[in-house]
């Protein structure tokens, strides 16, 4: 098999410059329909387009839809879900093309969790995610080794859904498991079972936030800066340390403030706030509920007619809840545009141009990892899968 389809660098953080929506996938040899065609094609046409093409496909293909993703393409999703969810809806499928309208690790874990005849495509190869990227592989094993230095510190490392492959891999490898930002607490617990100190990785606030909720005090956690010596911590702290946070952050979520709980409480008495686990400690502890993407969506849907919530997420996320249930008010915690910039780099243009490929026999955009981070990855996987 090829080996893994690497994502830039230089992936655009919320606050910056926004990214240009429409990008041309990579030039492949052999593509049949050339993406530059499709920058012309008119937006009351693509509708039908998309629709003819998933049609002429049929069962090869089954399209998946993120939480975050635009309506635009969400609505020709065959499933929608977070990632974890999706990949298992993906494998359990017949199709023979899964065409992720996510970002780049979904694909890699759809590509993990995939049967022998699947193939798994990205609309657009621009689609990564900057929380991913800032745990490389290269640093992570660095930073195990200068861990190792310390003497037998019975490490276990854990790495949330949303890291790369290669990261999945090492933690299956090092007897760590994967966990999603539902179960994140019940993963750790099981990794304290067989160790003293629980390497998260990438998201520090994900990490801190559910070790703090399981009555782990700040101050036996220590952030693991990958660009320091030792993290930037002195041997003491981390020998005195249960959970090292990798640093690293979503974008999105980093955007919410506590300003912005004290303003819309302010602004509208009685709205109850709920925040991704995502978002910094001092959100978290401020909202009234904390809720992974899914959770969000049961504590809305359970929640009565002429409820108010404000929701510290995506705000495609934010926006189609609010489109579903009308009958209570729900809004973003921020009044300025929370989206997730790399999710937005899929439009329609994208997925038509895929769908068109893959009806006219050519594979483009596909995201395939190797047999070993593939063997090593998914035991990280079933590792957290047995927890249920």
């Amino acid at each position: 098999m090829s080996t893994l389809i690497s994502i830039s660098n230089s992936s655009t953080l919320i606050g910056a410059e926004p990214p240009d929506t429409v990008r041309a996938p990579e030039i492949e040899p052999g593509v049949g329909c050339d993406f530059d065609s499709y920058l012309l094609v008119p937006d009351n046409s693509l509708d039908e387009r998309i629709a003819s093409a998933k049609k002429r496909l049929g069962k090869d293909v089954v399209i998946l839809g993120h939480h975050y993703q635009r309506d635009e393409v969400v609505k020709f999703a065959d499933f929608s879900g977070d990632s974890l969810k999706l990949s298992y809806q993906a494998a359990e499928a017949d199709a023979r093309y899964i065409v992720f309208c996510g970002v780049h690790f979904m694909a890699e874990s759809a590509d993990i969790l995939r049967r022998s005849h699947q193939i798994v495509v990205l609309p657009d190869l621009n689609a990564g995610c900057s929380m991913a990227d800032m745990a490389d592989i290269g640093q992570v094993e660095t930073c195990w080794d200068e861990l190792s230095s310390l003497g037998d510190l019975k490490v276990v490392p854990v790495t949330y859904m949303n890291s790369t492959a290669a990261i999945k891999a090492f933690t299956g490898e090092h007897g760590g498991s994967v966990c999603t930002s539902s179960n994140a607490a019940a993963v750790m617990r099981w990794a304290f079972e067989r160790g003293e100190k629980v390497l998260f990785l990438p998201d520090e606030h994900l990490g801190r936030n559910t070790a703090f909720r399981m009555g782990i005090p700040l101050d036996q956690m220590v952030v693991w800066d990958p660009y320091r010596e030792l993290g930037g911590n002195s041997p003491e702290a981390i020998q005195k340390a249960r959970v090292i946070l990798w640093k690293g952050y979503c974008s999105v979520h980093q955007r919410f403030q506590p300003k912005h709980i004290e303003r819309v409480r302010r602004e509208n008495p009685g709205i109850r706030v709920i925040v991704h686990p995502e978002c910094r400690f001092e959100v978290a502890q401020a909202a009234d509920q904390i809720g992974s993407t899914e959770g969000i969506i049961k504590a809305i849907s359970e929640s009565g007619p002429g409820c108010d919530w404000a929701i510290g997420t995506e705000i495609h996320l934010v926006n189609r809840l609010s489109k579903t249930f009308t009958d209570r008010r729900i809004i973003s915690l921020d009044p300025s545009v929370c989206v997730c910039t790399t999710m937005f780099r899929i439009t329609p243009q994208h997925l038509l141009w895929a769908l068109d490929n893959l009806a006219n026999g050519n594979i483009v955009n596909r995201i395939s990892v190797d047999d070993r981070t593939r063997d090593f990855a998914r035991i990280a996987l079933d590792r957290m899968l047995s927890l249920r």
